[in-house]
């Protein structure tokens, strides 16, 4: 499937690829789509490599929900309950904050380098929280662990585009989103089994050996994979800059409207200094020689679009993943475990979506129209959703299906399109940078859909009680502050439908699938 070679490919090795040209930057920058990976990979060598990036990816994604269910078990053991939250809140802030750090390391030292210094960092932390004496440790230890874990996720996906040629690669975007889903679902049901069973560090203690086994399958066929980064001097002011201002940013999103009303002097601050650093580090890199993150790589008529489309589709799911089971346990009566399970037609379709785009990319020229129809028809099913409640619950969940499948379209699209307008040493550079705006898009879906909720049902408004107060919330009151939720999503997939319209369908460099299959036979 991977043994296609770019005809610009052999032209490359005799003079620059059309389109290149040398940035005030210094660095390089392209229009036209990437080449096709330079050494042809056997299929048993790419299932290989696919099977230990899968795994690695499947780490980084577990660890975002498996500590959720043993965190009251990890407060009774330390007497600490107050700061239960900054077990879950380190992990973020770091993973989020470092995800284009590593995205653009591993386009100046190499992916391979980058995959060893994240899973080393992923394992350090892994341990340090499975040993900490003291709810501190164990903060800081998750903190460290995120920065393992936030660098994971860019460099995955940037290995792949290595492995793989643009037109092939949607379709293993694909099992990386059911990667999510099996985390978002096994995780929860994993830690509460380790914490009420065994002990609450084994759900650290399990990332050992798999990370161990994740590098034991991956590194060893490093050196057959393409190497297209390129040395130049670190701009670390520009990434302090970018890092300072995700963290302030990602604590805003997560502190406003429970600890603070939005309101406030200390909401006032910290968007004051998030706009402050944000100002900085476009100044700097503006005047940098050699920026952090070259600012015409967030431009053009494909990344911008395709970015914005990809985190708004991701807000969207994770926004009503984390407020629906409020409406099944208030309108539906549903017990918590059944709450966990009415989620699964809106997590676990959407691999669907990702699957059947993945496909359409890999066989046909024009591609963009999958994720067009799905973010349209995502569109009317949440208006549907929004208007006609309340539905009788197997109503719900089947448009939450169809929903979800229109969702999970954009996701391959978007993720390729990016890849495939940028330049092969920069991949790594705008792969991390898409990480990070998913993130803050995705926390940013949370806070405004929980604001949504609490001014809805008049509890307290912008800076009013925790969820927690939902629980004496009649279900009238539930369904009637939901259809604003509703909306709220319905609002974020005409922003991703927009986007997707806008953004240039450019072609995908690679052979078309039938043609692939020819040479895997």
């Amino acid at each position: 499937m991977n043994k296609y070679v770019s005809p610009s490919r052999v032209a490359a090795s005799a003079e620059p690829m059309p389109g290149l040209a040398r940035t005030a930057a210094g660095m390089r920058a392209i229009d036209a789509p990437p080449l096709a990976p330079s050494a042809p990979l056997s299929q048993r060598e790419v299932r290989t490599i696919l099977l230990s990036l899968l795994l690695t990816m499947f780490l980084a994604a577990l660890d975002q929900t498996i500590v959720a269910t043993a965190l009251p078990t990890i407060g009774r053991q330390f007497n600490d309950v107050a700061s239960l939250s900054w077990i879950i809140t380190a992990y973020l802030l770091a993973s989020t904050a470092v995800a284009p750090v590593f995205g653009t390391l591993s386009d100046i030292y190499g992916r391979k380098a980058m995959i060893v210094v994240s899973l080393s960092l992923f394992i350090a932390g892994s341990v340090l929280c499975a040993l900490a004496p003291s709810m501190t440790v164990l903060i800081i230890a998750r903190g460290l662990q995120g920065l393992g874990g936030g660098g994971i996720m860019p460099i995955v996906q940037t290995i792949i585009s290595d492995v793989v040629s643009p037109r092939e690669r949607g379709q293993y975007q694909a099992y990386f989103s059911g990667v999510w889903v099996a985390a978002g679902i096994g995780g929860p049901i994993l830690g509460g089994v380790f914490a009420e069973h065994l002990h609450w560090s084994m759900i650290f203690w399990i990332n050992v050996p798999l990370a161990l086994l994740g590098l034991g399958l991956l590194l060893p066929r490093m050196k057959r994979i393409p190497v297209f980064h390129h040395r130049r001097k670190v701009d670390w002011l520009g990434g302090v800059l970018l890092m300072a201002a995700a963290v302030v940013f990602t604590l805003l999103l997560t502190w406003g409207g429970t600890r603070f009303p939005w309101f406030s002097a200390p909401a006032a601050t910290m968007i004051g200094t998030t706009a402050l650093l944000s100002l900085l580090f476009v100044w700097h890199a503006l005047r940098a020689p050699e920026p952090f993150l070259p600012l015409p790589l967030m431009g053009g008529s494909v990344v911008p679009f395709a970015i914005l489309a990809g985190g708004c589709a991701l807000g969207t799911i994770v926004g009503l993943t984390v407020h629906l089971p409020i409406y099944y346990l208030s309108v539906y009566g549903l017990s918590a475990s059944e709450a966990g399970l009415a989620l699964i037609p809106l997590v676990a379709v959407s691999v669907c979506g990702a699957a059947t785009s993945g496909r359409v990319m890999a066989t046909l020229p024009r591609y963009k129209w999958i994720a067009i129809l799905g973010t349209g028809s995502a569109t009317a099913t949440g208006l549907v959703m929004m208007l006609a409640s309340p539905l009788p619950l197997w109503a719900l969940l089947s448009l939450l299906a169809v929903f979800a499948f229109g969702v999970g379209t954009t996701f391959p699209v978007s993720v390729v399109s990016i890849q495939n307008a940028v330049a092969r040493p920069q991949v790594g550079t705008v792969t991390g940078a898409m990480n990070f705006f998913r993130a803050l898009m995705s926390s940013f879906a949370v806070a405004a859909m929980t604001a949504i909720l609490l001014i809805a049902l008049g509890t307290g408004g912008p800076g009013g009680e925790h969820l927690e107060a939902f629980r004496d919330v009649s279900a009238a009151d539930m369904v009637a502050a939901f259809r604003y939720v509703f909306a709220a999503a319905v609002a974020l997939m005409v922003a991703a439908f927009a986007c997707v319209l806008l953004m240039e369908e450019r072609q995908l460099a690679g052979p078309a699938k039938s043609s692939a299959m020819d040479m895997a036979e």
